[in-house]
């Protein structure tokens, strides 16, 4: 995973993201300024940051603009070299990725052993769209690997909550100033560090006996327990079953409820203390001005707005998120152009997206987690959340791309290890299988890992034909394309049609744009972005069904021959 997150990295030009949050990031380091990029929270600038300190990038303190063209002084015309700056800029995005991993198999290892926690461990580091977007200096990796880690610490609080309540309440507090479209997933947590809580408190009974506890809080299903009696298998024991036991009283009850609350009531101080922390961070006067143009948000929305704990600039770019769901967008869905979200686009696009044997994984994990009676304890923990922020995100209005449901390949990387707790040979070689095809089917695409498509939509070359934008074509092969041009077409005339932040020019890419010239002048190479082409009306359109297809780049960028 690493390599091909480093090939990635070193091989892309920005894409149409990145340039945004790099310039963001600048202005966090050198002027302690939180007036750019409101509507996304600053920690995941932040930690883009950590690795642009050591690029040293150069902006004149006077600059003006807006934020994207932040983004194009920065990279290009600042005299700074934007290759060198976008490694630094994704390197700590690649080690953040990578220590997510480190999650994944911890939180599988401890739910079903170490054979449960290498087949989650694979399903994450194959996962195409993992690898895509955590080489990339974007925010959609950091926020759900944070996500996922304060449900592992929560799950671990079940043993020591005074311990992990708080560190669940970080990482919580991490994924809320990464990104909020995780803001669904709070309650549900809060929920989970009370039955944690209940759970760990439970343990002692009032007659100070201890109930033993199943190996899926404490040890691996493969792992043999002391306190088992001689013969008995790990996974017959119900799950809560104590030795001495005795029933709490209603008293009880009722105090060991309010102690939970008090701890999910403790986890949420700690969070939104870690949102506070990261505004403080870049700017410890907290100074703020709203945008001239900040959309008024009425109703429940305005009053949930209002009401959130958090710093002014927090509740601004919510405002804007808002403006922005309000738009109306263009999506491209199996071929089809249209305006406005389609509530089944992100399962569709997942379907693509997403390698074959992965989904039969991932079903066989969840049916495991709610049927093995050892692991049901852990379904609400592993499988509530990415099916809650789906729902939330199947509800958006822009359909844009995977990456708005990112966290579903992270946690149901987990749910699938579940899959080794059916004790049977067949079961355990179709795991294997499954696993060895994903595997493969991420290998076979490499190094083109934004545009892959699974062996049953045609594969990477073929993504294009059924969606668009961050699935296949983000800006990302401006370089691949310059470098295509300076070797099979030397000296053509080229006409582009770019979707993305970098500068041709730059380069070494001269050319002029088709719409903007007469048709009968448009002659030799046509080259367009994939996302542009299937967008295309009026004269682009004319153009690309006067042009014959000759080559491609990157499965983003197809040139033609007029």
């Amino acid at each position: 995973m690493a390599v091909a997150m480093v090939t990635t990295a070193v091989e892309q030009t920005p894409t149409i993201d990145e340039p945004v949050y790099v310039g963001t990031a600048v202005v966090y380091v050198q002027q302690h300024s939180l007036r750019y990029n409101p509507e996304h929270p600053p920690l995941g600038k932040l930690i883009i940051a950590s690795g642009l300190v050591f690029a040293h990038p150069h902006l004149d303190a006077g600059f003006t603009g807006d934020q994207t063209a932040l983004g194009r002084r920065v990279l290009y015309e600042s005299g700074n070299d934007p290759w060198r700056v976008m490694w630094w800029a994704r390197l700590p995005v690649i080690v953040l990725t990578l220590l997510f991993g480190l999650v994944v198999l911890a939180f599988a290892r401890e739910l079903v052993g170490p054979a449960g926690g290498l087949v989650a461990l694979a399903l994450y580091a194959f996962s195409p769209d993992v690898i895509a977007h955590g080489s990339l200096a974007t925010l959609d990796v950091p926020a759900s690997g944070f996500l996922l880690t304060s449900v592992w610490l929560l799950w671990r609080a079940r043993r020591r909550p005074l311990l992990h309540l708080p560190l669940a309440g970080a990482a919580l507090g991490a994924a809320m100033a990464t990104k909020m479209s995780t803001l669904p997933a709070v309650p549900v947590l809060m929920l989970l560090a009370v039955a944690s809580v209940w759970h760990a408190r439970g343990l002692r009974t009032p007659a100070g006996t201890r109930s033993v506890d199943t190996p899926s809080d404490t040890q691996p299903l493969d792992r043999p327990s002391d306190s088992r009696p001689q013969g008995r298998p790990a996974h017959t024991r119900p799950l809560g079953t104590s030795v001495e036991a005795q029933p709490l009283g209603t008293s009880a009850k009722a105090r060991l409820l309010g102690l939970a609350a008090v701890g999910a009531t403790g986890m949420a101080l700690v969070a939104v203390a870690v949102v506070w922390a990261a505004y403080f961070a870049v700017d410890p006067q907290l100074r703020w001005t709203a945008p001239a143009d900040l959309p008024a948000v009425h109703g429940l929305r305005g009053l949930f707005v209002d009401g959130l704990p958090f710093p002014q600039p927090y509740r601004d770019g919510m405002r804007v998120q808002f403006g922005f769901e309000n738009a109306t967008w263009q999506g491209f869905l199996f071929g089809r152009l249209y305006h406005g979200g389609l509530w089944y686009y992100l399962p569709a696009a997942l379907l693509v997206k997403t390698p074959l044997g992965m989904p039969a994984l991932w079903l066989a994990g969840a049916v495991a987690m709610v049927s093995v009676p050892r692991l049901r304890p852990a379904a609400p923990y592993v499988l509530i959340p990415p099916a809650l922020l789906l729902a939330a995100a199947m509800n958006g209005s822009r359909d844009l791309g995977v990456r708005y449901a990112l966290f579903v390949p992270v946690f149901l990387a987990v749910a699938a290890a579940g899959v080794v707790a059916f004790r049977r040979r067949w079961a355990h070689i179709a795991t294997a299988a499954l696993v060895l095809f994903v595997a493969v089917s991420s290998l076979l695409t490499y190094p083109y890992y934004l545009p892959y498509s699974n062996e049953a939509f045609g594969g990477p070359s073929k993504t294009h034909l059924r969606l668009h934008d961050s699935n296949v074509d983000w800006g990302q092969d401006l370089g691949r394309l310059a470098d295509r041009l300076d070797r099979r077409y030397p000296h053509e005339k080229v006409w582009l049609v770019y979707k993305g932040a970098g500068v041709p020019s730059y380069y070494g890419i001269d050319a002029a744009d088709p719409r903007k010239a007469p048709p009968g002048e448009v002659h030799g190479l046509l080259v367009v972005s994939d996302t542009s082409a299937a967008k295309a009306d009026g004269r682009l359109a004319a153009l690309l069904a006067t042009s014959r297809p000759i080559d491609e780049v990157g499965h983003s960028i197809t040139i033609y021959r007029r």
